[in-house]
């Protein structure tokens, strides 16, 4: 499956975006799709996964409750709606699919997402 990030840009602080991933050559629905990101000097974080075939969304501890991960199977893409911003959530954001067999307890591992966008920019300004 290929992936396509897109719909970062700069936004002011309490600002809204949403980020895109659009697959391709494969459905979707049958894999495990997560959202990392990595700021300059930073390790790559968790931020979120939607777990395949309607299963359950997680949410890293920084941005639960700011965060919406969910999916449009009739486009198949996975959106990631991000509110109230922080500049603390600049980084450059990823999605990426599992296999679709990623056990709970690892679904926080980037090194288990076979699959991976290019990234796209988030930049959020004091």
């Amino acid at each position: 499956v290929q992936l396509q990030a897109s719909g970062g840009g700069l936004v002011q602080a309490g600002g809204s975006l949403t980020l895109s991933c659009a697959a391709s050559g494969r459905t979707l629905s049958r894999y495990g799709v997560g959202w990392f990101r990595q700021a300059p000097g930073k390790e790559r974080e968790f931020v979120s996964v939607s777990r395949k075939s309607g299963g359950t969304t997680i949410y890293g501890d920084s941005v639960k409750g700011r965060f919406t991960m969910y999916r449009d199977n009739t486009k198949n893409t996975v959106y990631l709606l991000m509110n109230s911003l922080k500049p603390e959530d600049t980084a450059v954001y990823y999605c990426a699919a599992d296999s679709g067999g990623t056990i709970l307890s690892e679904v926080r591992n980037a090194a288990r997402y076979h699959y991976w966008g290019q990234g796209t920019q988030v930049t959020v300004s004091s």
